[in-house]
């Protein structure tokens, strides 16, 4: 560790003290749900039981409750489906019963090149098609890139919209400055309009929506227990992270890192640790690839499960479970070592049930029973 300010060490090594880490026994297995899907991204449960699924190529498909795939969902906004690009996550609003309301997030093709964008549409009751599309969020500003979308989307207690974003690779720097939205979270009502209390609504030059910044390339996010917004975040080459942000954080992202350069070397002057600057609650090193996350509220899968967070590997093709103390990591276990597939996204259903997505191009969807 090189260059750490005094008071920054403690909390720094807080971050790389050596967890419980096991590769446990099983204590889950997996069951097909659906498969045939062409490297899905996100997931939102609908209708009692039934799964709406991206595709990122550009569609979104409706899983029935016996495992048959619809038709692509008609209306979906034209993506640029380059690279990491494509149709990414998709939400359900808490009031989706009601109003039948949906989220979703896409590059976004434009001049300039392309950005994350977010999307509110109703799901026409047959669920056949998208109605009263609106583009409600768009990043700014467009660049020319294939990498670092972002694009996690999650609805906060007071019914605000968080919106990960990635810092588009070449812009790195970027995440450091409030003038762009590349390598930030951001925060918007559903109907686009920037909510007074965020943190930067008054500052000049500061793009409003910003929520926090100094983040790399964040693929998941969950709101806690706590109600509060948990995401995880892809370092470089090592330094994956579970963060916590909060209304004006920096993150870090490229000043501090515990990652490096592609094929070795230090980013910028090698810092893990500044003054102003967060640490993550946890980080990886190496990299696991970490992808969509999910806490468990429920003892479906036994007393050791509820409060645990969820955390998809594509990497290394398993399912971290990281146990808690509060805002603690204090044990991860590795689950479903065996099953062979990039885990890109795990979510936990309204009845309790978590489910799975493999990255594949003849990906499934993947119901975790107990064993």
């Amino acid at each position: 560790m090189k260059h750490l300010r005094p008071l920054s060490l403690i909390a720094a090594l807080a971050c790389i003290t050596p967890l419980a880490t096991a590769q446990t026994p099983p204590l889950l297995r997996t069951e097909v749900v659906a498969s045939g899907l062409q490297n899905p991204w996100g997931m939102a449960f609908i209708d009692g039981g039934r799964v709406l699924v991206t595709e990122r190529p550009g569609r979104l498909r409706v899983v029935q409750h016996d495992g048959r795939l619809g038709e692509p969902v008609a209306g979906v906004p034209a993506v640029d489906a380059v690279g990491q690009g494509g149709l990414l996550d998709v939400a359900a609003d808490r009031d989706f019963a009601r109003n039948r309301q949906v989220y979703l997030c896409y590059s976004e093709p434009g001049p300039g090149g392309n950005s994350t964008a977010l999307a509110r549409a109703r799901l026409s009751a047959d669920a056949a098609k998208l109605e009263d599309v609106k583009v409600i969020f768009s990043q700014q500003p467009k660049v020319s890139s294939r990498l670092h979308f972002g694009c996690r989307i999650a609805e906060a207690p007071d019914g605000t919209i968080f919106l990960t974003l990635g810092d588009r690779f070449h812009r790195m720097q970027d995440a450091q400055t409030l003038d762009n939205h590349h390598g930030k979270v951001v925060r918007v009502r559903k109907d686009g309009t920037v909510p007074p209390d965020n943190p930067f609504v008054n500052r000049a030059g500061a793009r409003p929506e910003i929520w926090s910044l100094g983040h790399r390339n964040v693929q998941g996010a969950a709101i806690g227990p706590d109600g509060r917004l948990w995401t995880s975040e892809h370092g470089p080459q090592g330094g994956d992270e579970i963060n916590r942000p909060e209304a004006g954080q920096n993150h870090g992202w490229p000043v501090i890192t515990y990652g490096e350069n592609y094929g070795g070397g230090a980013i910028g002057e090698g810092l893990t640790a500044k003054a102003g600057m967060v640490q993550p609650l946890h980080q990886w090193t190496p990299s696991i690839a970490p992808a969509g996350m999910t806490f468990v509220t429920t003892d479906r899968y036994g007393p050791g499960f509820k409060g645990n967070l969820l955390v998809a590997s594509l990497k290394f093709r398993y399912l971290s479970r990281l146990v808690l103390d509060g805002t603690r990591v204090v044990r991860e276990d590795k689950l479903l070592t065996d099953i062979g597939e990039r885990v890109r996204d795990v979510a936990e259903a309204p009845d309790g049930t978590l489910y799975l997505l493999t990255d594949d191009r003849d990906g499934q969807l993947l119901r975790l029973l107990p064993r």
